[in-house]
Formats: C-alpha cells, sequence, structure tokens
C-alpha cells in the first residue's frame, strides 16, 4: 500500500506513482490518496482507492481531518492486509503511522529537510515507524544524529532518463521567442522548474537573472510549475525583464522546454532531493545551484561535501564549488524581498558564475557532459534493487 495526499505535479507525487510502476512485478500494488483532484500524472492500470477527504482548513478541522484519514485507511488495512505501507510526505506519513494495526510494516518517506525540523512529529515517527526512508544521506544522519533512529534507509529519487530524452525530442515547445534576438544574437537560456512557493527562493532567480541579462542581452529563462508567479511576473516587469522571462505555468510535458535550455538554475531555501535539476541534466543542462538542505551537495560532488563554501566565506574569498557534476553557490537569505534595488552578494555571485559558463564553451561544454553522465545514477534498475532488499529485510 502506497499512500500519498495527492498525485498533482510533485516530486513525492511521481515518486509515488513511479513506484507503484516499478513494483507491479514484485507486489500486488494498492495507492491510496485523500483527494482525486487535479492528477497530473499517468496512473492508468494503477490500481488507485480514493478516500475522499481533501485538505480542510483551520487547525481543528486539521486534526479532525487526519483522525477520519486515519480511521478510514486503518479499515482499508484490515481489510487488504498489506505486508507494507509506505507513505509520502507529513500528512500521509501522519495518517499511516496512526491508522498502523500491528500486521503492517510501516514505512514513512521523508522527502524533504524541513520534516526533520517538525521535531514532534518526528519524535511520533520514531515510536511507531518500522522504517523511515529517506531522499538523501542528510537527512537520514539527522534523523541517526539528533534523534537516535537508526530503522533508517536512503532511496535516492528515481528517473528513466531514457524516457526523459525521448519525450524532450517528441515535441516543440511553444516559446515567446525564436532563435535570435533583435539584434541576431543566438538566445541563450536558462531554465528552472518548481511550484510557486516561497521554498523555492524565486525572487532570487529573477535578480540572479536580471544580473545575467544586464550583460547578456541575448540571455531568457523559462520558470516552469504550478501557480500564478504574480509576485514574480512583478518583479521582472519592474526590473525590466519581462520581455526575456516566460512564465511557462504548470506543464504535463515539460521536458520540451527544459530541453531549451544550456543551464539549470537553483534557487531553493530548502529541497529534499530536487527531481527537476536531475531531470534537468538528464537533458545535458549544466547545473547552477544553491546548496541548500538537501540533495544538491549529493548529486554535484562525489563525496557530497560542501563544507569548503563555509571555509571560503571565512576566508573573505568568493564561495564557489566547482564540482565533478555541477557548480555549488552558498544558499540565500530566506525572508522574501520583492525590492528591484535590493541586490545581495550571493545573488550577484551566482549570475558572474553563469555568465562565465555562457563565455567560456569548454567549461560549459564539460559541465553539460558531466551532468547528463551523473544523472544516470539515479536510474529505475538501482531504486528497484535498493527496494527489493528493504523488502527483503522486513520479512526476514
Amino acid at each position: 500500500m502506497l499512500i500519498s495526499p495527492m498525485l498533482h505535479q510533485g516530486g513525492f507525487e511521481r515518486v509515488c506513482v513511479t513506484t507503484a510502476r516499478l513494483m507491479e512485478p514484485y507486489f500486488d500494488v494498492t495507492i491510496v490518496i485523500f483527494n482525486s483532484a487535479n492528477i497530473a500524472y499517468d496512473v492508468e492500470g494503477l490500481n488507485i482507492i480514493d478516500i475522499h477527504m481533501g485538505v480542510q482548513k483551520g487547525k481543528v478541522k486539521k486534526i479532525l481531518n487526519i483522525i477520519r484519514r486515519s480511521m478510514k485507511v486503518r479499515a482499508l488495512k484490515r481489510k487488504m492486509k498489506p505486508h507494507i505501507a509506505y507513505s509520502f510526505g507529513p500528512s500521509a506519513n501522519m495518517v499511516n503511522v496512526f491508522s498502523k494495526t500491528g500486521k503492517e510494516k510501516v514505512w514513512l518517506g521523508l522527502r524533504n529537510y524541513t520534516d526533520v525540523e517538525e521535531r514532534v512529529k518526528i519524535r511520533i515517527f520514531t515510536r511507531l515507524a518500522d522504517l523511515m526512508i529517506c531522499c538523501s544521506k542528510t537527512i537520514e544522519k539527522e534523523l541517526e544524529s539528533k534523534f537516535g533512529f537508526h530503522k533508517t534507509a536512503t532511496l535516492y529519487n528515481l528517473y528513466d532518463v531514457s524516457a526523459i530524452r525521448e519525450q524532450a525530442m517528441a515535441k516543440e515547445p511553444d516559446l515567446p521567442w525564436g532563435e535570435f534576438d533583435s539584434q541576431g544574437r543566438k538566445i541563450r537560456c536558462m531554465v528552472s522548474m518548481g511550484r510557486d512557493d516561497d521554498m523555492k527562493g524565486f525572487w532570487h532567480m529573477i535578480k540572479v537573472f536580471y544580473l545575467i541579462h544586464e550583460k547578456r542581452p541575448e540571455a531568457r529563462l523559462i520558470l516552469m510549475g504550478a501557480g500564478s508567479f504574480a509576485h514574480y511576473r512583478k518583479l521582472a516587469e519592474e526590473m525590466g525583464i519581462a520581455g526575456a522571462v516566460f512564465f511557462a505555468g504548470m506543464q504535463r510535458e515539460p521536458y520540451q522546454y527544459l530541453k531549451k535550455g544550456e543551464i539549470y538554475l537553483l534557487t531553493s531555501l530548502n529541497e529534499g532531493f530536487p527531481n527537476a535539476l536531475v531531470e534537468g541534466m538528464a537533458l545535458g543542462l549544466a547545473p547552477v545551484s544553491v546548496n541548500c538542505m538537501t540533495g544538491p551537495a549529493e548529486i554535484l560532488l562525489e563525496d557530497g561535501d560542501a563544507s569548503f563554501l563555509k571555509q571560503q566565506e571565512k576566508e573573505g574569498k568568493i564561495p564557489v564549488i566547482y564540482g565533478e557534476y555541477g557548480i555549488l553557490v552558498p544558499v540565500m537569505e530566506k525572508e522574501r524581498n520583492l525590492d528591484p534595488g535590493h541586490i545581495l552578494p550571493e545573488e550577484t555571485n551566482m549570475a558572474d558564475i553563469v555568465l562565465d559558463l555562457l563565455s567560456n564553451d569548454e567549461k560549459l561544454k564539460k559541465y553539460q557532459r558531466a551532468a547528463a553522465d551523473r544523472a544516470r545514477k539515479f536510474t529505475f534498475e538501482s531504486y528497484v534493487e535498493q527496494f527489493l532488499k528493504l523488502g527483503d529485510a522486513e520479512h526476514a
């Protein structure tokens, strides 16, 4: 039994659906969701149960909703008798532990570093979970060091690189610009994907791109994801770059847009394991990312150790790590700042690194090749092998 609140566009929802597909040869798989609205993934042929208990507003209603969901899922567990109940995300994890019957193994998926910061929830999870599956080694280490919980494992998110490339080539995107700008210069495109959420730090990205566009007017930015992006549309207008930024919205077929980029930008304040970053790498985009918790360092550096950034800052040097598979810069301020005149040194630093890549074709191509090679590490085969080992261990 896989448990997810919804199956709309998002990282852990994608992992849930893909896990269901991959485990069908080995398990009788059922996905339990709380609300079937806005399903963004191909779920044809999958066994899905919608318990019709969507989001409630207000603290009391939220608590009652958790109780009702848990009662419903417990009844399903008693009826279906699953060997494993694996949940994705904080709300599904709460329901999974509170619906525990004692007959099934309860696996909780921690998909973001912020999950570990909710100490009350984690204390509950450590008492009731049989296994906590983390999407990064850093999250796993935090559970062990801060909570003394050792029934953990890391399963990196999974990707079908060949399918991503096939989908990217199947269509051409509808972009508001052509191959060249009005001065005959070849368009140079950056891309990023993520929902309209402060956690993605998109105000930093708009400002970084403004600095890039100032020196390279042929530069363009494609931003994809669910939400209005109203704050960032306004900021782009105020900074005079509205015509160079395309807000593509939520795309069911994002790879056709992604392939148009040369560089993938990530400015998130927190992540778990940034799917879109790896998807961009699979299509050969050179990654320039902040060193947020968690994921980027483990993806872009062979040893996953980004402590050198802090050392550089202490020594007054330009903080940057030119990793084996991409470039890391420090994470930026967490408070949203939409003042177009307020540019941080970290934003300038990131823009300078991108400008250097745009002017150094050899370095750019090197990172594009390295990124594409790295994406192959996160394959379906590796995920299935690790998942089945965990399942065997639970049955032993």
